[in-house]
């Protein structure tokens, strides 16, 4: 009973720092682009999330951020669900079991996720019948990721707290 209270108020502030980071990420970035780039921010909260709460957690804020990316980009329907989703399962259960939860980790992961989530981004483009050059799109991603990546720093001190709100938890019950 204890475990399940803590794990329902975990994803629920975990829920209410999604959206509050997408609010950040589709309302008031877009109105304050550097260079014309708005930073991806759901990626990153999703990945220190399953980082520093497992893979349970992880996947279902996974869930979550993708179907908030979804609705905030103009991108086939279910495509970031799909892949945050994953994301927050590997990326948990890596962190249940091999990796350590740590900044230089979070870092690491969030890059990563970054530039698989700019390459999502950029693949229709790709495939499509726009005429646009790859380079300027790889050099686009590039500036985005880390314009993103700067942004990782704060977002990962309230993912902290709150993971460590969650080791807390069952004793405070």
């Amino acid at each position: 009973m204890i475990k399940k209270r803590a794990l329902l108020i975990s994803i629920l502030l975990h829920s209410l720092l999604l959206m509050v980071v997408y609010i950040f990420q589709g309302v008031i970035f877009p109105f304050m682009r550097l260079g014309g780039l708005v930073p991806l921010l759901l990626p990153i909260a999703c990945t220190g999330i399953a980082l520093y709460e497992g893979r349970d957690v992880g996947g279902i804020a996974g869930l979550f951020a993708g179907i908030l990316c979804d609705v905030s980009f103009n991108q086939p329907v279910g495509v970031f669900t799909v892949f945050l989703t994953l994301t927050g399962l590997i990326v948990g259960a890596l962190a249940d079991t091999v990796i350590l939860r740590g900044f230089v980790t979070y870092y690491l992961s969030c890059a990563i996720v970054l530039i698989i989530s700019a390459f999502i981004q950029m693949f229709p483009l790709i495939t499509g019948e726009y005429s646009i050059p790859i380079q300027l799109m790889i050099g686009t991603a590039i500036q985005q990721t880390i314009y993103s990546l700067v942004l990782a720093l704060p977002i990962w001190f309230f993912i902290r707290a709150l993971g460590r709100h969650a080791d807390r938890a069952p004793t405070m019950f």
